[in-house]
């Protein structure tokens, strides 16, 4: 925190009146591409994140500054204009928190200065850019004394990726971290918006998080194509059955009627959304319940469904999961997020963290060429102010 502060007045200029927040990243621990598909997600929030360091001014300027982004320098826009603009790269994340919670009819008469700087790898998976907007919101619920329900500034951030961003992304990234609980897993309904937290009671385990530091190039193209074959087998089923997404379908319901679906592609693509959403809410019983090995079985066989039935793996990701489970000490692995590369996630006995990393780092090297890289997170709270 002091270096960050120290960082500000260097760039900025020396100002007692300084505030620190820090907004976390998230991980998915099970329920992957159910969002879209009416069902369940299980997310939490991790220690890396985005802190923002900053103050109000008594003008109507913004200036943005980020330490991730040196050679961008300090960023400015002015209150009166809020528009996105390509220039702008990251910093259009801030402008378009600024400009929606205006819009949602709150008060923010001055400009600010705010430093950002963040700890989530890039191109992992893990959400920086949902970790800012919310870093944002705290930062100006505060030093305009606001009050912004929670959940509306979650919508408020997902609205910054869709409508001012234009990412056609759901609400889950933004709602754990902004409904963050330590040491507790957040099971979400997509739709409802219906939640509950369940407590992850790791004692002498960790979650390991793997990036493979492959780009993901295929991600967003795949994800509309497994987003499109799944609206098919949806419509093929509700030509018998009266739902409105496979999050209202038992297993025992769609395997009886499974076969409505023509293509063997789509009906597997079902399969998966279905099993999945299963399985997280399967998940949440056993977490509930202490049950730490049964949800690492529910970890595995979310990421053989991903691998076998939804197909959004890929080599580098199967390798590390593959080799994950074949180490001492793994009580479950699979990956996290899209697919395609990003991130894989493993729960791992304390005392075996250095020879887990150093064997499965050798198998993915030898399998896929290069190394991947590998994180110790701990489940943080949401999105906060980190001094008074």
């Amino acid at each position: 925190m002091k270096n960050l502060t120290n960082e500000f007045q260097k760039v900025f200029e020396p100002h007692d009146n300084v505030h620190t927040f820090f907004a976390p990243g998230r991980i998915n621990l099970i329920g992957e591409h159910t969002d879209y598909n009416g069902g369940h997600v299980f997310p939490a929030a991790i220690s890396f994140g985005t802190y923002a360091v900053g103050k109000k001014r008594n003008d109507t300027l913004f200036r943005f500054y980020s330490m991730n982004f040196p050679e961008t320098g300090i960023i400015e826009c002015d209150l009166n204009d809020l528009r996105y603009n390509d220039q702008h790269s990251w910093a259009n994340y801030p402008k378009g928190m600024i400009q929606y919670i205006r819009e949602a009819g709150f008060s923010i008469p001055y400009g600010a200065d705010i430093l950002f700087y963040g700890d989530i790898p890039n191109s992992a998976g893990l959400s920086s850019s949902a970790s800012i907007e919310m870093v944002t919101g705290v930062f100006l619920e505060k030093i305009f004394e606001l009050r912004i329900d929670r959940v509306n500034m979650v919508k408020i951030g997902q609205k910054v990726e869709n409508d001012y961003l234009g990412v056609n992304s759901g609400i889950m990234d933004q709602f754990a971290i902004g409904m963050g609980k330590k040491d507790n897993a957040i099971l979400l309904n997509c739709q409802s918006l219906d939640y509950s937290y369940a407590p992850i009671k790791l004692e002498d385990y960790s979650i390991i998080i793997i990036n493979t530091n492959k780009q993901r190039t295929l991600a967003g193209s795949k994800y509309n194509e497994r987003r499109q074959e799944c609206e098919q087998a949806l419509a093929d089923l509700q030509t018998e059955l009266p739902i409105s997404s496979f999050g209202e379908l038992s297993v025992e319901k769609f395997e009886a009627y499974q076969n409505i679906i023509k293509n063997p592609v789509h009906r597997r693509r079902a399969k998966h959304a279905v099993t999945e959403n299963a399985r997280t809410l399967e998940a949440m019983r056993e977490l509930r319940k202490g049950n730490l090995y049964s949800f690492g079985e529910l970890m595995n066989a979310s990421h053989q469904s991903l691998r076998d039935d939804y197909e959004v793996t890929g080599l580098e990701l199967d390798t590390i999961a593959e080799s994950a489970w074949r180490q001492k000490g793994v009580i479950g692995a699979r990956m996290t997020g899209a697919g395609f590369g990003g991130c894989a996630i493993a729960i791992v006995e304390n005392d075996k963290i250095d020879t887990f990393k150093r064997n499965v780092n050798k198998a993915y090297q030898q399998t896929v060429g290069y190394e991947a890289t590998f994180y110790t997170a701990s489940i943080s709270d949401g999105a906060k102010m980190t001094e008074e």
